[in-house]
């Protein structure tokens, strides 16, 4: 565990030098309680937005200076006490503590078994996107103990392409025609011609078609988790609806392993809002994602929770009881006692690639705290030889950061997914695959 900078000497160490900002970082250091009276480079938020929300008396809290101070896990900290310093000693045994944490307190468990898998192409149409693609819409069953559950997805693949290509797939919790297959209907929200003309497949699922997004209990009976048994123990450590999707964005990976068209060692799951939150938890859990997105995703998702900024756990526990499992719950307003924190959450994508954005308008989400939470991912990726953020060093408004497997930006506008994060997240895709656009 570590101790939060709490006042302004403490920054000032922080800004002294690369070598010592490299240090803190090591320790897994995070910003400061209070505002600082040197502030650190890069985006600051915009005291107009701010005064908006004041006036609207929005939900959360909003005050930097209001953060409490706050001591993170150590993510290469055992729970024994011993210290993390190789990647065979994460692999081996921290990462399955933090994974277990994770299950156990968070997203709840997936049932233990798979199942026999079986996947129906039907529908292909050769000639869409006006030539440029050819969609196939795609049947996806899980048959497990005498038990079945089926859901759909879509796949977009460049036409004219030679081998094999990458993909992208889309978590879509917004409606149908925010991500139309088809194309008749266009939304920046699934920029999906601009991931053909990069050269990559496009694919999507609609959330509530793998578990609907409600609390009842007659909803979860339509979806995958009243279909198939979870693993874990109800109002407990049973899967909740994020994990549900995310069981739901593994198999469409399976499917991708299987087509012969798709390049299955290099397939990025993206998702915004609770989207962004299931792709993180899809990655945490399926290393077969090779770059795994969050899009503002917030609460629950990439930020901090014991900043007690924006979206608390209260908060959405009250306002979305489905997501979470059970023992979530008991952290609403005690967030110092979770045995883990978000940056944690990124720490099990390594080695594998991570892209956290934001938004400048949308403090719900806390941007500052997930920026934190990604640099605070840090010493895993590390670990693996790959350079990671440094705390001091979240970039000015739409100036994206790479740091070798990690990267991240922040944009103009609010709680969004456009198209400028769209070719942010597919200059990254380009540099990290290594692909030349057709």
């Amino acid at each position: 565990m570590t101790r939060q900078p709490a006042s302004r000497r403490e920054w000032a160490k922080l800004t002294l030098s690369g070598a010592m900002a490299t240090l803190f970082l090591a320790c897994g250091m995070v910003c400061a309680a209070g505002e600082p009276a040197v502030r650190p480079p890069g985006w600051q938020a915009d005291p107009k937005l701010l005064e908006e929300l004041h006036k609207k008396n929005a939900r959360g809290e909003y005050n930097e200076a209001a953060v409490p101070a706050y001591r993170l896990p150590d993510p290469l900290v055992c729970e024994d006490g011993s210290r993390v310093t190789t990647r065979q000693q994460w692999e081996q045994k921290r990462r399955d503590e933090t994974l277990e944490l994770f299950r156990r307190t968070v997203y709840g468990r997936r049932p233990e078994r798979t199942g026999e898998m079986r996947f129906d192409v039907l529908a292909k149409d050769e000639k869409a996107m006006e030539g440029k693609a050819t969609l196939k819409r795609v049947k996806i069953t899980c048959t497990d103990g005498g038990r079945s559950f089926a859901f759909e997805a879509s796949l977009l693949i460049p036409n004219g392409a030679t081998g094999r290509v990458p993909a992208f797939v889309l978590i879509n919790n917004r409606e149908v025609k925010s991500a139309d297959p088809t194309r008749q209907t266009k939304d920046p929200f699934w920029s999906a011609e601009e991931i053909i003309a990069r050269g990559y497949a496009a694919a999507v699922f609609q959330t509530n078609d793998v578990d609907p997004d409600k609390p009842d209990e007659a909803s979860r009976a339509k979806g995958v988790r009243g279909a198939l048994t979870s693993a874990g123990k109800a109002g407990e450590d049973a899967w909740g609806t994020i994990a549900a999707w995310a069981w739901g964005a593994s198999r469409i990976m399976d499917y991708l392993a299987t087509d012969a068209n798709i390049d299955a060692s290099k397939v990025a799951i993206i998702g915004h809002s609770r989207g962004g939150k299931t792709a993180l938890w899809a990655g945490a859990e399926d290393s077969r994602f090779s770059l795994v997105i969050s899009n503002d995703s917030g609460c629950g998702g990439a930020s901090l929770s014991r900043r007690h900024f924006g979206e608390t756990i209260e908060i959405i526990n009250r306002s979305f009881p489905h997501w979470f499992c059970g023992n979530f719950k008991q952290y609403g307003g005690h967030e110092n006692d979770r045995p883990v924190d978000q940056h944690q959450l990124m720490a099990l994508i390594a080695p594998q690639a991570v892209y956290v954005a934001s938004a400048d308008a949308d403090f719900w989400a806390d941007q500052r705290g997930e920026f934190l939470s990604l640099a605070n991912a840090s010493p895993v990726y590390a670990l693996y030889g790959y350079t990671g953020l440094k705390l001091d060093e979240m970039p000015p408004l739409e100036t994206p950061t790479i740091r070798d497997r990690m990267a991240y930006h922040i944009r103009r506008g609010g709680h969004g997914l456009t198209l400028y994060d769209w070719q942010q997240y597919l200059n990254f895709a380009d540099r990290l695959w290594r692909t030349e656009r057709p």
